[in-house]
């Protein structure tokens, strides 16, 4: 009986770590390329209530930070290999040309869908400061998930 019990308080551990470790990788792959639903994720796991809000929204916004900060760091490399101006056509040039003229600040927009990456993976290319970058990025993903969090509370 005791292993019992034992056996069922580890397993219900286990499944409500895994929620969280769900979380961030959710959250991870949602800010790369790949597309991903962590907003669902969040959604569903406040409102199992199993989880304190503020730890899931942290969670959450760690792994998209850094997954858009991979991203950041695609676009450094890219920029290594290949000048802007032998592979962008004149549209993305000026695209590349917004996101310099507004700097980190366009990366408080980088939780937007299909957009954020491509500003995120701009911010690589032009060197942008990795600093600025991580709190802009960091700023603007916490308070998407504190909006959806608390949606659901």
């Amino acid at each position: 009986m005791l292993f019992q019990g034992l056996f069922y308080g580890r397993k219900k551990l286990q499944l409500e770590t895994f929620g969280v470790v769900g979380l961030f990788i959710s959250a991870f792959i949602s800010s790369t390329i790949a597309p991903g639903g962590s907003e669902a994720v969040l959604a569903y796991l406040v409102d199992s209530r199993q989880h304190a809000v503020e730890q899931l929204v942290v969670v959450a916004t760690v792994g998209n930070t850094l997954g858009a900060l991979t991203t950041w760091w695609l676009g450094l490399w890219a920029a290594k290999k290949f000048p802007a101006e032998a592979v962008l056509s004149g549209k993305q040039r000026k695209s590349l040309q917004t996101v310099r003229r507004w700097g980190s600040w366009a990366l408080l927009f980088s939780w937007l869908p299909i957009v954020g990456d491509g500003l995120c993976f701009a911010a690589g290319w032009l060197k942008l400061s990795l600093f600025s970058s991580i709190v802009a990025i960091c700023f603007g993903k916490a308070l998407r998930y504190i909006a959806v969090a608390y949606a659901f509370v």
